[in-house]
């Protein structure tokens, strides 16, 4: 797959010269709904003999839009994670456009004239709810009207689990409650969050519990605060775990949010390492314990009960 990242205006000569099916979205976690759009043109792309294009954006429009007091938008996926299951999905060139104000002001015929034409598009599939600009104008049902008979339009109706649609924003309740198993049924994946090992307090090992402290972008969506089962990633490798994600209330109140994952029988030295987090199942939500020894024996159980999930 080839990645072009993009900044309005672009330069012509970033722009691959041959016909393409383009997918458009913005696919924040890239969940079952995201990959039925997104397998379409696949399919598209495949019967006419084109490569298949799927055009983004580096952040959520919302951060050009945002009004005052209105949270922060934290993702699903990353720009590193959403590429990689691009690459998954066998998409060939993934544009990742800037979304700047400038490319914001575009009219409505001037995105479709130099974001699908320009990028020379046959076909231009979305989901039903797709806009490229204020809605009433700028939706799928005018997308024909702005095409002119250029490309062809193809739209996909909404994806469903349960006979409730398939959204992002379904999939951040999901996370917020700590189910896990459904939002992992509706991604099509295991929930995942990168980072970094870094020094902690080492309070984990004089516990017996010694953990990779893992340092996460500001942007990533945690998981409700609690104890769950994990799958760790480091080098290659997949390692049965548990991970915490809490401020430490037991040792003293008002501590940072942190995410500490403890691998099971795992005695390697991994400070440094990019590593990745799958969240699997919640075990429990976050406690205050009356000192340590009640901490260890929960921290026990806990373990006790990542094993069963495992065997």
């Amino acid at each position: 797959m080839e990645i072009i990242k993009i900044r309005h205006p672009y330069d012509l000569q970033q722009i691959p010269q041959k016909d393409v099916v383009l997918v458009l979205g913005f696919f924040d976690g890239v969940h079952r709904g995201h990959q039925k759009v997104i397998n379409t043109g696949r399919q598209k792309a495949d019967e006419l003999g084109l490569d298949l294009a799927v055009m983004t954006f580096n952040h959520h429009p919302s951060v050009v839009f945002k009004k005052m007091g209105q949270e922060e938008l934290k993702y699903l996926t990353s720009l590193p994670q959403k590429e990689r299951l691009m690459d998954w999905l066998k998409v060939d060139y993934l544009y990742e456009v800037a979304f700047t104000s400038d490319f914001a002001h575009l009219s409505p015929q001037a995105f479709v004239d130099q974001y699908i034409v320009g990028l020379h598009a046959k076909v231009a599939v979305s989901g039903f709810d797709y806009t490229y600009g204020p809605k009433e104008i700028a939706d799928v049902a005018h997308l024909p009207g702005y095409a002119k008979g250029r490309f062809e339009v193809v739209t996909v109706a909404k994806e469903t689990d349960e006979g409730e649609k398939i959204s992002s924003s379904r999939i951040r309740k999901l996370l917020e409650a700590g189910d896990m198993e459904e939002a992992n049924q509706l991604l099509g994946y295991p929930y995942s969050i990168d980072g970094v090992v870094v020094h902690g307090e080492a309070r984990g090992r004089e516990l017996g519990y010694p953990t990779a402290n893992i340092k996460f972008s500001h942007y990533a969506r945690l998981p409700m605060e609690g104890v769950y089962v994990c799958e760790f990633l480091v080098g290659g490798h997949v390692y049965p775990a548990m991970g915490s994600i809490g401020h430490n209330d037991t040792f003293g109140a008002g501590g940072q949010l942190t995410m500490e994952i403890n691998i099971l029988d795992f005695h390697q030295d991994i400070y440094g390492e990019q590593v990745s987090v799958r969240w699997l199942h919640l075990i429990r939500e976050q406690v205050k314990f009356d000192g340590a020894q009640a901490l260890i024996k929960q921290l026990e159980a806990d373990a006790e009960t990542t094993r069963r999930y495992f065997a």
